[in-house]
C-alpha cells in the first residue's frame, strides 16, 4: 500500500457506486484513484476496478436494517479502514453509512473531504450527508433545492454516468428494483401483457420469473446492466440513481415506482420532485392497471438536459490537487 493516493471515494453500492463511477469516468487517467467498497459487493467492484485499486470496508447496514445493526457494525467498519486506507489528497464520500467510517478516518489522516448528497433527497437530508457534513470542506448537492436541507453546501448539478453504450430502442422494457430487487413491483410486472421485458431482480429469486415468462431476459446481476438500458424503449425502476442515468445519460422515457419496504430513504415526496424535474412518470400507488397507465404515459415525454455535474466537480477537483 502506497504512502498517499490523490483521491479515495467511496463507492458504496447501488446508486452510491453510480456516482463514483461517474466521477471516476472523468477523472481516469489523469489521477491516481483508489476506491472504498463493501465487503463481498462484487457488483461495486466489477464497475470501479477498471479506475483504480479497490479496498474492502465493512457495510454496517442495508436498507432494510435496524438503527442497532448499524451501532453493532461501526466499531469494525471503523477499525477496518483505520488498518486498511491510505492517506489522501482528497476524499470522496458517495453517501450511505458504508461511507461514514472511511470519511472519519480520512479526516483524521488530513484528507480534504467532498461529501456527496443523494439525487434522490429534496425535503430532507439522508443521515450521511448531513452527518458528513459537520466534517467535510464541502458538501456536494446535485440540486438548486437541496440547499433548503444542507444550505452550507454547494450545487454541482446531477452527477451522471457517460453512455457506453449505443444508444438505440429495441423494442424491451427494462425493470429493475436496484441491490436489493423489489419483488411487489416484479410481480405486477409479471401480470401484465409484456413479451419483451428484461428484469434485474437484484437479491430476489430471478427463478420464479424466468419460469413464468421463458421469453424474457431475467437475471440477478449484470455488472454491465447500462448495456440494457441503452436498447430499451422504456425503464422502469425503484426511486435511485439509476432513473437518473437512465434519464439523462441514455435519454429513455422512465417510470419511478418507490420501494416501501426500504427504511430511511427518500419519501414521496421527494419522489414527486425528482419525477417532474427528469419529466419521469410516477406511480405511487402500484397496481396493474396504475402500471398499463404509466406505460401508455411514458411514450410521449422526452428527457429534459442538465449541466454535467460530475464533470465540474472532477475539473474542481483537478484544480485542487494542482495546487
Amino acid at each position: 500500500m502506497s504512502q498517499e493516493v490523490d483521491i479515495l471515494v467511496t463507492a458504496s453500492g447501488g446508486g452510491h457506486t453510480g456516482y463514483a463511477v461517474a466521477l471516476a469516468q472523468r477523472l481516469f487517467g489523469k489521477v491516481e484513484l483508489k476506491f472504498i467498497i463493501p465487503e463481498g459487493d462484487l457488483w461495486t467492484k466489477s464497475k470501479v476496478i477498471k479506475y483504480g485499486e479497490v479496498i474492502e470496508v465493512p457495510k454496517p447496514r442495508g436498507p432494510r436494517d435496524s438503527l442497532w445493526t448499524l451501532v453493532k457494525g461501526m466499531p469494525r467498519a471503523l477499525a477496518k479502514s483505520l488498518n486498511s486506507m491510505p492517506r489522501s489528497k482528497i476524499f470522496v464520500s458517495s453517501g450511505s453509512n458504508h461511507s461514514i467510517a472511511p470519511a472519519l478516518i480520512a479526516k483524521l489522516k488530513g484528507s480534504y473531504i467532498y461529501n456527496i448528497e443523494s439525487s434522490v433527497r429534496f425535503t430532507s437530508p439522508s443521515r450521511s450527508a448531513k452527518l458528513l457534513s459537520y466534517i467535510s470542506d464541502v458538501t456536494v448537492l446535485q440540486w438548486n433545492e437541496q440547499l433548503r436541507i444542507l444550505p452550507r453546501g454547494r450545487v454541482y448539478g446531477p452527477l451522471y454516468e457517460l453512455p457506453e453504450y449505443e444508444i438505440r430502442n429495441e423494442g424491451y422494457v427494462v425493470v429493475t428494483g436496484g441491490t436489493y430487487g423489489f419483488k411487489k413491483l416484479f410481480d405486477i410486472v409479471s401480470e401484465l401483457n409484456l413479451k419483451k421485458v428484461v428484469l434485474q431482480t437484484g437479491r430476489v429469486n430471478p427463478g420464479l420469473y424466468k419460469s413464468r415468462h421463458p421469453e424474457w431476459i431475467v437475471f440477478d446481476f449484470d455488472p454491465e446492466f447500462n448495456k440494457w438500458i441503452a436498447k430499451a424503449d422504456i425503464v422502469i425502476s425503484h426511486l435511485g440513481k439509476t432513473v437518473i442515468d437512465a434519464v439523462l445519460t441514455y435519454r429513455k422515457p422512465t417510470i419511478i415506482v418507490p420501494n416501501p419496504e426500504w427504511r430511511l430513504t427518500a419519501s414521496i415526496k421527494d419522489a414527486r420532485i425528482l419525477a417532474r424535474k427528469l419529466n419521469a412518470v410516477l406511480i405511487e400507488d402500484l397496481t396493474v392497471k396504475a402500471l398499463e397507465e404509466a406505460l401508455d404515459m411514458a411514450k410521449r415525454v422526452k428527457p429534459p438536459t442538465y449541466p454535467d455535474g460530475a464533470q465540474k466537480l472532477a475539473e474542481e477537483i483537478l484544480g485542487r490537487l494542482r495546487k
